[in-house]
């Protein structure tokens, strides 16, 4: 009997049921950590520290003030506030924080970018993520 293997139960004895959030894989690339090769989830990921390799998340990646990503970067959602070099290509849209350094395109149908933030690359804003973003995350 170990402890993971019983579900959770409330004071009547009920098995406790997990909201949809709880499902949501989280997991963090902490400021003291360097991830060399790619990183692939379908739930969140907050990059702290630096990432060397293509990244790929289902759902949104969210890259802290100071935090490194050498490769590209294909998800639903991304928020920068550090730094990518590489392509982001992105299912919904793209946050470019007031720290944000971007070097390489960015392909989303949706983009916002606040004053100071700084991009060295094409943006293109079409359905095409859509297809881009597919393709890359078959193979």
């Amino acid at each position: 009997m170990g402890i993971f293997t019983n579900p959770a139960r409330d004071e009547q004895g009920n098995e406790l049921r997990r909201r949809r959030t709880d499902q949501i894989p989280f997991s963090i690339i902490a400021s003291d950590m360097t991830v060399i090769g790619d990183l692939e989830t379908e739930g969140v990921v907050r990059v702290e520290g630096r990432v060397r390799g293509t990244v790929r998340v289902g759902g949104q990646v969210l890259v802290a003030a100071g935090a490194v990503i050498e490769g590209d970067l294909h998800t639903q959602e991304a928020v920068v506030a550090g730094q990518v070099s590489g392509a982001i290509v992105a299912r919904e849209r793209v946050e470019l924080q007031a720290t944000a350094v971007v070097a390489g395109d960015i392909h989303t149908p949706r983009i916002a970018v606040v004053e100071g933030a700084r991009v060295s690359g094409e943006v293109k804003m079409d359905s095409g993520a859509d297809a881009a973003i597919g393709d890359s995350h078959k193979s």
